[in-house]
């Protein structure tokens, strides 16, 4: 009977002894993924940057800038860069094969996180350049996807049913400041096509997020402020009608987000290289920074986050918007 006792007592051992490890780790596993939140806010979310005003050699804390970008794509995974204009200064590029493309693109945004694709539109200092030159680098470059003056792009949020409408435009002939002569091809450019293009592209997207790219801001607190009457006039009654949540621009060498009266939502990311002063605020105002940096954005199906960093990595300001 003790040696009956002895031997039950050491097979029951030998079963908890194998089946303890398994028990543990099985544990352990769960238990990392119910309390790693980030895992499931990078599943749930479309995470893009911002960036504009630029190519500038790497000088102006644009290697900076581009550093910090790298470390939050890293970070946040990022899936794609919008870029607000003027890529390259003073004078855009004139061919695919201007040394530009490597001292002011290629070698200051080398971090892995970057090679995503960059979705970009035109400033007044690219016209100045060959335009054609920039759409012609998407033939080249798996990263610059940028193959029309505007066009439009969509993308699911992760995990969910909703989509978001990108529409990239060409805002520079609607300045009516800018030289015709000393800008390019901008003379021949057709406004009245664009807008009739913006306007149905928007009307016929069933998209829960439709976001406008375009380089002139609307509305500024920056040096600007109060002269770009003319690209508003063309512009804000359109986004408006067609119930745009965001705008995104540059041409201001700062960081800005206002809030006029109405449905958008205008935010000014034209800090990646030289920075300019802010002015006086004006009532619409949520946010303005004179200094270098770029936004970071993460897209829910119903929210949309959006941080403020700066060429040091530290958060000037954040702020988000419900759908």
């Amino acid at each position: 009977m003790k040696n009956c006792k002895f031997l039950c007592f050491i097979l029951l051992l030998a079963i908890e002894l194998c089946f303890l490890p398994a028990c543990k780790q099985q544990s352990i596993a769960t238990s990392s993924v119910v309390t790693d939140n980030s895992y499931w806010k990078k599943e749930k979310a479309l995470r893009f940057l911002v960036v504009g005003d630029w190519g500038r050699n790497g000088e102006y804390h644009q290697k900076d800038v581009a550093d910090q970008m790298g470390i939050e794509a890293k970070n946040n995974s990022a899936a794609f860069v919008i870029s607000t204009g003027d890529n390259f200064y003073p004078d855009g590029v004139i061919s695919t094969s201007d040394p530009q493309w490597n001292k002011s693109f290629e070698d200051i945004y080398n971090s892995y996180s970057l090679n995503i694709p960059w979705y970009t539109c035109f400033g007044n200092h690219d016209y100045r350049g060959s335009i054609q030159a920039q759409l012609d680098y998407s033939k080249i470059s798996r990263r610059w996807r940028t193959a029309e003056r505007f066009y439009s792009f969509e993308r699911t949020i992760p995990n969910s049913t909703s989509k978001a409408l990108f529409v990239v435009i060409d805002t520079n002939p609607f300045d009516r400041t800018l030289n015709r002569n000393s800008h390019s091809d901008l003379g021949k450019q057709d406004t009245l096509v664009q807008i009739n293009w913006l306007k149905t592209t928007l009307q016929n997207s069933s998209a829960d997020w439709k976001i406008v790219i375009g380089h002139h801001p609307l509305f500024t607190t920056g040096v600007r402020k109060g002269l770009l009457q003319d690209v508003r006039q063309s512009l804000q009654p359109i986004f408006e009608e067609q119930k745009v949540h965001v705008y995104f621009a540059g041409h201001e060498h700062d960081l800005q987000h206002q809030k006029p009266s109405g449905y958008t939502h205008y935010f000014v990311s034209g800090a990646g290289s030289e920075k300019r002063p802010v002015t006086s605020e004006i009532p619409q105002t949520k946010f303005a920074a004179s200094d270098h940096g770029f936004m970071s954005v993460i897209l829910q199906k119903d929210t949309l986050h959006l941080r403020a960093i700066n060429y040091q990595g530290i958060e000037l300001y954040k702020t988000y918007i419900t759908n």
